[in-house]
């Protein structure tokens, strides 16, 4: 592994240390069933439609969430990271769309779908975690999309039997597993280790986390899951997965 993606498996970083509490779970994340239909190009094309235009949907709230982030932030340096942020992802949409139309997707096709009850309950998690709680609450819940991300996209690039030629997915890993992508989360992932912990809890309490015994708490028939940690800890770790390999797109 290149020195510029060490920080996706560096457990002693606080994303390391998140990735390591819930490491079955994380692992179903990065190997779920849409993540391996890119891999080998067997997705049906539906399903990744589909995901086409709930992402857009959901960029609109990942974007709400970065300005809050900007209100939550405690100094000018963290307030402009966040602001680049929101800039970045209003940005991101406009090329998303672009994207969409090489799926035979138009705008209006995007923005009139209805939002997955999958969606919904990620998204709004986000937003909740950040309004009841300090900015470190926000960023932990933003986190499986920030770096979630390049960690699936950079292995797929890597993995010498990801499918290249005749791939129809194979633009969307060679762009989440690149360098300009990777770089955003690496950034991230470094301002978020260099806190001395949350604003109101001490990180030993925030990282022991006791899990309620049960399986991830929600899951959608689209595949998105929702884990939580014990209702009595304040670190919670939301898992963002994709849509279901069928076309069942309910």
């Amino acid at each position: 592994m290149s020195s510029d993606t060490l920080f996706l498996n560096d457990e002693n970083t606080l994303y390391g240390r998140m990735k390591t509490a819930c490491q079955e779970d994380w692992h179903n994340y990065c190997h779920h069933p849409f993540v391996l239909g890119m891999a080998d190009g067997s997705l049906p094309i539906a399903s990744f439609r589909h995901y086409l235009q709930q992402d857009y949907l959901f960029l609109i709230h990942f974007a709400r969430a970065y300005s809050l982030a900007v209100y939550k932030s405690d100094n000018l340096e963290d307030m402009r990271s966040a602001s680049e942020s929101v800039s970045g992802i209003l940005g991101e949409m406009t090329l998303h769309l672009a994207y969409c139309r090489e799926w035979g997707l138009t705008e209006k096709d995007v923005v009139s779908l209805p939002e997955a009850r999958a969606n919904m309950a990620y998204t709004r998690y986000v937003l909740e975690r950040g309004m009841a709680g300090d900015i470190l609450d926000l960023y932990t819940a933003l986190s499986p999309c920030a770096v979630g991300y390049a960690e699936i996209g950079y292995r797929l690039k890597n993995d010498p039997d990801t499918l290249k030629e005749g791939n129809p997915y194979w633009a969307w890993i060679e762009t989440y597993g690149g360098k300009n992508f990777l770089a955003v989360p690496e950034s991230r992932s470094n301002s978020w280790s260099s806190w001395p912990g949350p604003v109101t809890t001490p990180p030993e309490w925030m990282l022991s986390v006791r899990l309620s015994g049960k399986r991830p708490a929600w899951k959608s028939a689209s595949g998105r899951w929702v884990w939580t940690a014990h209702s009595n800890v304040r670190w919670q770790f939301a898992i963002l997965c994709y849509p279901e390999v069928s076309n069942n797109n309910s």
